[in-house]
């Protein structure tokens, strides 16, 4: 038909125009695709699919996730994780906390001093691209593998779970200690 279409001049679209035209993309992983694909990331697909995340980081997103790998989890202490599966409000924050809303690699976030997690609180960063350093760091967690390309974002690979602190804490850490300084260790000489 479409021969007969293009002799009569109703359809000037070739065999090869059709094809560029529905030439689909090619589709990338999600970040849920590329955990469950790696064997380090056990744990974390555990506790992701445990706490019910796994159709939210299926989502189109876009996320920027810190995946701590199997060695991170188990930096936790004995029964830590075991306890987290069984209180899901409290493994869902600990999750959420390593989440956060947009895309950002490595490059993005030299300049960024925190981001804010899906859980709601802080993430720190203290990034350091010069010559002399390659340093990447969110929290406590040092990241191994920056800027893996997901469909629906992106992930660090973090060497250790990252907590919350507690809330009180980024007040006293903001305000210092004031004029108290009965707090402080006192020199040993």
């Amino acid at each position: 038909l479409r021969a007969a279409a293009r002799i009569l001049g109703l359809c000037s679209q070739t065999d090869d125009d059709y094809k560029t035209t529905f030439n689909l993309k090619k589709i990338m992983p999600t970040i849920v695709d590329i955990a469950v694909s790696n064997s380090d990331f056990s744990t974390l697909v555990t506790a992701v699919s445990a706490a019910n995340l796994v159709a939210a980081l299926q989502s189109p997103g876009p996320f920027t996730v810190f995946a701590p790998t199997d060695a991170a989890f188990a930096k936790l202490p004995a029964g830590t994780i075991t306890t987290l599966v069984q209180n899901i409000p409290q493994l869902s924050r600990i999750l959420t906390y390593h989440v956060v809303s947009g895309k950002y690699t490595k490059e993005d976030l030299k300049n960024t001093k925190f981001l804010t997690s899906l859980e709601g609180s802080h993430i720190d960063l203290n990034i350091d691209l010069s010559i002399d350093g390659d340093t990447f760091e969110a929290n406590n967690a040092t990241v191994i593998a920056a800027d893996i390309e997901a469909d629906n974002g992106i992930i660090h690979v973090i060497d250790t779970v990252m907590l919350m602190r507690p809330h009180w804490v980024a007040s006293i850490m903001q305000s210092g200690l004031g004029s108290d300084r009965s707090m402080l260790p006192t020199e040993q000489h």
